[in-house]
């Protein structure tokens, strides 16, 4: 626009696909891929926390080899634009790469220009493949932060991830440290508050060895602060 300067209102609530994954889901301490937040990070500096981030305008725009189970599908359209879901299941898997350099994605070939930010994901042979996820989590960040997010946790197999579990070397350096942590031992890292409660409900998961039928919703807003569960049904009538 010619003669003014186009800028983000800092403040305003963003989509954000946020991506948890689990290695030896299976064993007695499974272990979950985190990274730390650099000390000049306007969002949750020095934290230690899962790959993830906002949804770009263009995540709209990425076609998926294949889609999100039709439940999860169905949550995620809980109070939100039809076609959210698969802009959130982009992002996590852009996201995911970016921050980690691992792919979540299955061999194919782009049909389209393949955008900047996803040339070296395409350069993999690979397209994003939202099939491993699984959406288990919904947080709205507080206001009076310098950033505000509506949140969707995403639960992913490391087996569904392609590539050494190890090599991070195609990683950015948006998080650094970045390992897998056991279960038994990451509250002892410098974790946000919102991560220690989506722990919480993963491992409760894990050990059940069952997904829920509806998922956490903890919201915050200028009114009240609940923690609900999609389609209105408080965590006690959940339960």
């Amino acid at each position: 626009m010619t003669g003014t300067t186009a800028t983000r209102d800092k403040t305003a609530i963003r989509d954000a696909a946020t991506v948890i994954v689990v290695r030896d889901g299976d064993s007695d301490d499974p272990r979950v891929l985190m990274g730390q937040r650099g000390a000049k990070a306007a969002f949750m500096p020095n934290k230690f926390v899962f790959p993830g981030g906002a949804v770009d305008a263009g995540d709209r725009d990425i076609a998926l080899g294949a889609e999100i189970s039709q439940p999860c599908r169905n949550r995620l359209g809980e109070d939100a634009a039809d076609d959210v879901w698969q802009a959130l299941c982009v992002a996590a898997t852009r996201e995911l790469w970016e921050e980690t350099g691992l792919i979540l994605g299955r061999p194919g070939s782009w049909q389209d220009n393949v955008p900047t930010d996803w040339q070296s994901f395409a350069a993999s042979g690979h397209v994003p493949d939202a099939s491993g996820l699984t959406f288990v989590f919904r947080a709205l960040t507080p206001p009076g932060r310098p950033r505000r997010f509506d949140a969707r946790f995403f639960l992913a197999d490391a087996d569904a991830l392609v590539g050494d579990l190890d090599d991070f070397s195609r990683a950015s350096d948006e998080l650094s440290h970045l390992q897998w942590i056991p279960l038994s031992q990451v509250r002892s890292f410098d974790l946000p508050f919102i991560t220690e409660v989506v722990l919480a409900e993963v491992t409760a998961n894990l050990r059940s060895g069952t997904r829920p039928d509806s998922t956490p919703f903890f919201r915050n807003d200028d009114e009240e602060s609940l923690f609900l569960r999609l389609h209105g049904r408080s965590m006690s009538q959940a339960q």
